[in-house]
């Protein structure tokens, strides 16, 4: 069966403008790559650290937790308390791979609805970042979001399959 090219070859995303087409497919790719490889990933490795690495879980949790956060800087919203307790649980203990999975996948159509209604000309904007007011843009926050998800998401690809590897030979 023939394979698809990568997302980014596929063609222009529908609604999303031009500047901003990499970004959305960007998550795309990470996305489809996410789901392939967790797609029968054990709940039980989901706190696996091998080699003191950073979970899966964790993983999977940071990677909806920021394109939510780099959506609401993009807006010049400060953070919400709902928010911020979900950046302080990032590091919580294991869920389900599908829930986190289906949380990672809500997290990117929201982002992609974020680009469908960011103009073009707001990309140059400033935006505060942090607490602290960190200095951005909103072309910053947005390319930053999917550069950080396809970061992670290799992350999560080797620390998935090294834990797979390390529990089949236990």
């Amino acid at each position: 069966m023939p394979t698809q090219p990568e997302i980014w070859l596929r063609g222009p995303l529908p609604g999303i403008p031009a500047l901003l087409q990499p970004v959305g497919h960007a998550l795309l790719q990470a996305r489809a790559e996410l789901y392939d490889a967790l797609a029968d990933f054990p709940d039980e490795l989901l706190a696996a650290r091998p080699a003191g690495v950073a979970s899966v879980g964790f993983h999977l949790r940071h990677l909806a937790g920021v394109l939510d956060r780099m959506q609401t800087y993009a807006q010049a919203q400060p953070l919400s308390a709902a928010q911020l307790a979900y950046l302080a649980a990032e590091a919580a203990g294991p869920q389900a791979t599908t829930e986190l999975m289906a949380t990672f996948g809500q997290a990117v159509e929201a982002m992609l609805t974020t680009l469908r209604t960011t103009s073009e000309s707001s990309l140059p904007e400033f935006r505060a970042v942090g607490r602290a007011g960190l200095p951005s843009t909103v072309i910053g926050l947005l390319v930053h979001a999917a550069e950080h998800t396809t970061r992670h998401v290799g992350q999560v690809l080797v620390t998935a399959r090294v834990a797979r590897a390390a529990a089949h030979s236990a």
